[in-house]
């Protein structure tokens, strides 16, 4: 005999699946509209000439092709560096190691450290402007070093000591670069930093490769580490606070991207009229560091 409490509770089972599903509804999402800008990432560091790479922003959910990365590429602007009593019209330059191959180079200015910058770039019918200060490179206590990484046999990272000044509001980004293996310099791993929790102190610090090309998900063993044998320029920079909250909000982004519980957010940019981007200045110390 069927037990007629079993009865009652499949008879309720049922009905609240039947509930759950009569109650579904088709969700459509409208997307705000999408709205080109131009996107300019400028820097001039101190004893070399200002790059300025111009390209358009893509719609989030565009497919993505090889002639409309071509296509993305702003080739026809007026790019103009100042010091103020200088003007350096900026010429078209090629370079495929770089990502957009096609940028604008100077041939007139270079950086030089506490000098101000001033950019303006005409383009798409539009004018965008943004400026910029070459601050004193950082004081680095000691030499970089590399130091292998338990349960590790040839990988590593590099450490150094940064002597940070007693003024509060210093900001920092360090790039790398492995001869014979890297073309250009990268970024490295949580490229800037600023001095909030070690003002006015010797800080000690390590120092992860960045991903390029060649290395740029964590499926590769190597991600993040240098290798034994391998000979590092350590590009040390000093940033003024409007390129620090460029880079640091591009990081953010980037770290958030397709995580649906974080808020999204835009990178903050120092370009005015209406583009996106930055343009900053960059007091650079080298240091080489073989690592063994």
């Amino acid at each position: 005999m069927i037990n007629s409490n079993k009865i009652i509770f499949f008879s309720i089972l049922t009905l609240l699946i039947f509930d759950l599903f009569s109650c579904e509804k088709n969700i459509k999402i409208n997307t705000p509209p999408f709205n080109e800008k131009i996107v300019i990432q400028g820097a001039i560091d101190c004893n070399d000439y200002p790059i300025v790479f111009l390209t358009k922003n893509l719609p989030y959910f565009g497919s993505i092709d090889s002639s409309m990365i071509y296509n993305m590429i702003v080739q026809n602007a007026t790019v103009v560096v100042s010091d103020g009593s200088i003007n350096d019209t900026l010429i078209k330059a090629f370079n495929q190691n770089y990502f957009p191959p096609i940028f604008y180079k100077g041939t007139k200015i270079k950086g030089d450290v506490g000098k101000t910058y001033f950019l303006t770039v005409s383009a798409l019918g539009k004018t965008y402007t943004s400026s910029t200060r070459i601050l004193i490179p950082p004081a680095i206590a000691d030499s970089t070093w590399f130091k292998l990484e338990p349960n590790q046999d040839s990988l590593g990272y590099l450490w150094s000591v940064l002597n940070d000044p007693q003024q509060i509001g210093n900001c920092y980004m360090i790039f790398t670069k492995r001869l014979s293996k890297d073309k250009i310099f990268i970024p490295a791993l949580n490229p800037v930093t600023d001095d909030k929790f070690f003002n006015g102190q010797k800080f000690k610090f390590s120092i992860m490769r960045g991903a390029s090309a060649a290395n740029s998900t964590v499926a590769d063993p190597e991600y993040s580490y240098y290798k034994i044998g391998d000979t590092i320029i350590i590009k040390y920079c000093s940033i003024d606070l409007a390129t620090f909250n460029f880079w640091r909000s591009a990081e953010q982004e980037m770290y958030s991207n397709g995580n649906p519980f974080m808020t999204p957010s835009q990178a903050v940019t120092n370009i005015k009229g209406g583009g996106l981007g930055v343009w900053g200045g960059y007091g650079c110390l080298y240091d080489t560091v073989i690592a063994r």
